[in-house]
């Protein structure tokens, strides 16, 4: 997510055209000589590398701390249906593994359509070297597990990249790794959407991306970029845009910036970026085909309804909720966008602040900035929001066309992650100078080889830096400090969930699903009802069939929509349990009911303890006759009518 530039001439491994800590940021105490080192750096994490590991899982811990009270019988209250669905891609995986099926697609929902999972948000990355863990502890556990180990995981390499390419201070690091992990954006992502939280190859990726002008080694360079970005694809290939997109920026800002050293390191980094670029179309060619051409593959989605989710003005400034400042008051005006940015007003001040002050002598903050106001403002979407109100002012994606292909898709709201991204590096940034210790710059070479010299020209001595004054240090490590401590998560907000029926979770289901065919639960699964019944699927890992479901197809016209397109008695369903009562029904809905019930293949209709239930058991009996009573659930067996 983080981002860089090529601000220093490349010298072999492990220096990288990365531009390094930059002596300009710190005052000039005495100039030296460099010394080549003799010995080669430290190949083990320093125990400040481990403490940060424990403190990026520790934040973790916390953040999903209350799905941990009754981890099997809880969600997200904020998207509960988003939190289902990708316990039911972790079952996905494990069945595709176990069952050694194509992990593209699936028919164990949407049946018999089935649904396109590299047209949805599979995460196959994730979960398919998952699958042993979901087999021994189910999707629930595995589900609580990874969301808090990815956004630990993504401030883990983040700290790495800081670290080992930005920055001296161990400590500037850690800040700016914890920001990159657990930014008010991700944390809000982490309501649902575990994809959102793993970030943690990006980091990985834009190093790679700025190697590649190392002289001598762009072959290799390129191959390892090309098998990140690849895997990637699988994990969120939005995400990957947004990463493609800001290192497009930082490439043209460096060129404009630094035209003579780009034009020297062009020939290289254009051979590199070519190996990387043909390795990952090579191994990702066919998912990527099968997204846009397989089965139930769409173009666009219906009315291009995220094209207008543009980011308000007054979300920059705003307290998230899921922070210890944040109040959900404020979602009331505001909460229409994602919390992508919400980063409160003490750090957009601080921001301002620490980008006046080392945008004159800091190549990357000038690169920082640029970043910034680009992606802040082409998130605006088609028309300016301000606290929630539309000013009549058209925005940047009001000269984007809605039907774009794959800008259609994108919400322009979240270009703000990359501006998140931004903020991220500029933290670590700010506290290294604030710091001003003497620390050599790194990666430090190895030994016999020159040292990394930051300064315009090589051979000129290199400038070591001495101790600010403590009451400066002071002032600016509380400053930072006080700007991102509001930003400090706390528990993401989680409902219980009614457990599915005994009659599912002991296999008693078995006898009347025959292969083959269908069990349909009422409600039917839906992005809007149903939420309890498609996690009957996920918990039991696949092991039958239901119809229509909570993901993105194509309707009649081939536009994407979420769900399946209603069936009658599945809009039947809905319309009852919305109105509370049995609508007069005719002839007609039970012949198309018996019709449904064919197309879907189904073999027993169940209706467990559910609010509607009363309503429901009259609905599906005067469609379908009187139903046994078998274990907890009222059971239609329907095998000798579909």
């Amino acid at each position: 997510m983080a981002v860089g530039c090529p601000g220093t001439p490349p010298v072999r491994w492990p220096v990288v055209a990365v531009p390094v800590v930059d002596p300009s940021l710190n005052p000039v105490s005495e100039t030296v000589e460099a010394q080549p080192p003799t010995r080669r750096p430290r190949r083990w994490p320093a125990r400040s590398d481990v403490l940060a590991i424990g403190a990026y899982v520790l934040l973790g811990v916390l953040v999903c701390l209350n799905y941990w009270v009754d981890v099997n019988n809880r969600v997200s209250s904020h998207l509960p249906t988003d939190h289902s669905w990708f316990e039911w891609l972790f079952s996905h995986g494990a069945y595709s593994v176990l069952h050694l099926e194509n992990p593209l697609f699936s028919m164990r929902q949407n049946a018999p359509d089935g649904v396109n999972m590299m047209a949805n948000t599979s995460l196959l990355g994730v979960t398919l070297p998952l699958a042993p863990l979901t087999w021994l502890l189910g999707p629930q556990v595995v589900y609580a597990l990874y969301l808090g180990g990815a956004m630990a995981a993504t401030a883990g390499t983040s700290y790495w990249m800081l670290s080992r390419h930005l920055v001296r201070s161990r400590a500037a690091a850690f800040v700016g790794g914890a920001f990159l992990g657990f930014a008010p954006g991700i944390v809000h992502h982490a309501n649902g959407q575990p994809n959102f939280v793993s970030n943690f190859l990006l980091p990985l990726i834009v190093v790679r991306v700025f190697r590649l002008t190392e002289p001598g080694r762009w072959r290799r360079n390129g191959l390892v970029l090309g098998l990140l970005v690849a895997y990637q694809i699988f994990i969120n290939e939005e995400m990957l845009l947004l990463t493609a997109l800001a290192c497009l920026v930082v490439v043209i800002a460096y060129a404009i910036m630094r035209p003579r050293a780009a034009w020297q390191r062009a020939g290289t980094f254009g051979a590199g970026l070519g190996v990387g670029g043909g390795l990952a179309l090579l191994l990702a060619a066919y998912p990527i085909w099968y997204q846009f051409n397989g089965p139930q593959s769409y173009r666009g989605l219906q009315g291009g309804v995220f094209h207008s989710w543009g980011e308000d003005l007054a979300a920059f400034v705003a307290f998230p909720r899921d922070t210890i400042a944040g109040d959900e008051a404020v979602e009331a005006t505001i909460g229409l966008t994602e919390q992508n940015t919400w980063f409160g007003w003490p750090l957009m001040l601080l921001s301002v602040v620490a980008l006046a002050l080392l945008v004159r002598r800091s190549l990357i903050a000038r690169i920082l900035a640029v970043l910034t106001v680009v992606f802040s403002v082409a998130s605006l979407g088609p028309e300016i929001r301000f606290n929630g109100e539309l000013t009549g002012t058209a925005g940047p994606w009001s000269y984007i066309p809605a039907d774009l292909p794959l800008v259609e898709m994108m919400m322009p709201t979240r270009l703000t992650l990359v501006t998140t991204a931004a903020l991220g590096v500029l933290l670590a940034l700010a506290w290294d100078a604030v710091a001003g210790n003497r620390r050599s710059p790194i990666p430090a070479p190895r030994a016999g080889e020159p040292a990394a010299d930051a300064a315009p020209r090589a051979g000129k001595p290199v400038a070591t830096v001495g101790h600010r004054p403590r009451w400066q240090r002071g002032i600016g490590y509380a400053a930072i400090t006080l700007a991102v401590l509001p930003l400090l998560p706390t528990p993401l907000p989680a409902e219980p969930v009614d457990p599915p029926p005994a009659f599912i979770t002991t296999g008693a289901w078995r006898a009347y699903v025959p292969d083959g065919r269908a069990l349909v639960p009422v409600p039917i699964p839906s992005n809007v009802h149903g939420l309890s019944t498609l996690r009957w699927s996920a918990l039991t890992q696949h092991e039958f069939p239901i119809p229509a479901g909570y993901f993105i197809g194509p309707n009649q016209d081939g536009a994407g929509v979420f769900g399946a397109p209603n069936r009658p008695t599945s809009t039947l369903i809905y319309r009852t349990m919305d109105a509370g009562e049995l609508p007069d029904l005719t002839d007609e809905d039970r012949r198309q009911a018996v019709e449904d019930l064919r197309f879907w293949r189904a073999s027993v209709v169940v209706l467990g303890a559910h609010p509607k239930e009363a309503v429901l058991r009259d609905l599906m009996t005067a469609l379908l006759g009187e139903p046994q009573r078998v274990d907890d659930v009222w059971l239609w067996n329907v095998r000798d009518r579909a």
